[in-house]
């Protein structure tokens, strides 16, 4: 495979690169993550309104109907996940990203337009598929198209934009439900969707298809092409020859595919980012962002109260996630990110299983309200940006689409269970609950102390070679944690 540098290539030097910047298309390709957040946070809003009676604009939910709705997203996400990760790299990240914003649009009319529940709940999980597809696919993309020094503040934007569109869902529910007095609100709330899904369409025609992608097809003049889009040119061909190397080993074993599980390192690795996946959602974050304005409601604070209160979630979420990246930007590595805010999350849902045995006054609700401040800051600044960083970073070239669909289906499978059982639970045991969750993870923090391997400032080349030495236990695992 030819990997000189054309002429007029060389005549470049370091030249900037040329089409879209590499910020433009984070922005671009990571309204994929602002469509996850929203349509993710939206629905705190809108279940009040849709538990309404038919003849004032709802849809007569039952407490276990709401749960079903809440639930249908992250259930069709699970799907989403798995079929999203082998699209990706059977068709490519662009092409996939592109089919996925077509499934955002239909998802967000769908959702808007149902006549019952029964249609909600259909919706929602067609709106879930594009959700995981674009979980599974975004980080990876960015990851793929990051240079090592810059991969950890890049991927993690796609965080930032997951809660910046939580914040616009909580915003947009509190300002429409303050201004409308129509019961049918939710379905406004529902429908804005579609506006950044047409955007992420039309964004994604300038971006260029992920240059190692291209290079595990062979297409090496497309990579070259790709990556001086995003590097100066003098790093293309040094960068361009080590994914090929990559790529020509990976080969050798073959298309990534559930046959790989009977590679025992290759299992472990899988097994790794499986656990890292579904103990992310074990913390309880999503009983907060699904269901935040329920549990202010059952403390005492009217409905338009505890939406507004919940805009306060979505702030902490973003200043959180803001605070990671700077932490990833200053080189802090993701092993003591991720244990430390582990550590304070868990001390915060003891703290609001604690609050909530107080009596009952509007100073209680404002504490649990507190309470769930923090543990969103811990779980925004470090907890979110490393685990979906982490798994865009530790699987290798061959299998990385497949795998990470794979392990973030079980994001979506515990963030299932969550929803399903978080309505059952606060309602039989109230404030215990949270007691539940802050013992859940202790257990998760052991765990990451333990297993969670460091790749700052390495290259996804160098993290597959160190990761596989590992895993074949060539080299111990307390070297890798350094």
């Amino acid at each position: 495979m030819q990997t000189t540098t054309s002429p007029a290539l060389r005549k470049t030097g370091s030249a900037a690169p040329s089409g879209p910047k590499l910020e433009l298309i984070t922005a671009i390709a990571t309204l994929g993550g602002l469509l996850f957040g929203y349509d993710t946070g939206v629905i705190s809003g809108a279940l009040p309104f849709m538990a309404l009676p038919g003849n004032e604009g709802g849809l007569d939910l039952t407490p276990a109907e709401e749960g079903l709705v809440a639930a249908a997203l992250v259930f069709g996400a699970t799907f989403g996940a798995l079929f999203g990760g082998r699209l990706s790299d059977r068709q490519g990240r662009k092409r996939n990203i592109m089919l996925l914003a077509v499934i955002f649009f239909i998802g967000a009319i769908g959702c808007a337009m149902a006549p019952n529940t029964a249609m909600i709940i259909l919706a929602r999980f067609v709106l879930g598929l594009a959700v995981g597809g674009a979980s599974a696919t975004v980080p990876v993309f960015l990851a793929e198209l990051a240079p090592a020094s810059r991969r950890g503040q890049i991927v993690t934007v796609n965080e930032l934009m997951i809660v910046t569109g939580q914040l616009i869902a909580y915003s947009s529910n509190a300002v429409l439900g303050s201004v409308s007095g129509d019961g049918h609100v939710w379905r406004w709330m529902l429908v804005l969707a579609s506006l950044p899904a047409v955007l992420l369409w039309l964004g994604m025609l300038l971006v260029p298809e992920s240059a190692r992608w291209l290079v595990s097809q062979g297409r090496i003049d497309q990579a070259r092409r790709s990556l001086t889009r995003t590097r100066p040119s003098d790093n293309v061909d040094d960068e361009l020859r080590e994914m090929q190397a990559t790529a020509e080993q990976d080969a050798k074993t073959g298309q990534g595919s559930l046959r790989d599980l009977r590679t025992p390192w290759v299992r472990k690795l899988v097994l790794l980012g499986i656990a890292i996946a579904f103990l992310s959602q074990t913390t309880g974050v999503n009983s907060i962002m699904y269901f935040a304005p329920s549990v202010l409601i059952s403390t005492g604070l009217d409905t338009q109260a505890a939406l507004v209160a919940t805009i306060c979630n979505g702030v902490v979420s973003v200043i959180g996630t803001l605070l990671g990246i700077y932490l990833l930007h200053r080189g802090v590595g993701r092993r003591p990110i991720i244990i430390t805010g582990q550590a304070g999350l868990t001390v915060a849902l003891a703290l609001i299983g604690f609050f909530f045995l107080l009596p009952e006054s509007t100073l209680r609700s404002y504490l649990v309200l507190a309470g769930m401040l923090a543990f969103l800051f811990f779980m925004q600044a470090c907890i979110g940006p490393i685990f979906w960083l982490l798994l865009a970073e530790i699987f290798p070239l061959r299998i990385r689409g497949f795998a990470t669909g794979l392990a973030v289906s079980f994001v979506w499978i515990a963030n299932t269970i969550v929803s399903l059982v978080f309505p059952i639970l606060i309602n039989a045991i109230h404030g215990a609950t949270f007691f539940l969750f802050a013992v859940i993870n202790i257990g998760t923090l052991v765990f990451y102390i333990r297993s969670i391997p460091e790749t700052t400032g390495r290259t996804l080349e160098k993290v597959e070679e160190e990761l596989t030495l590992r895993f074949t236990g060539q080299i111990p695992l307390t070297q890798h944690r350094r």
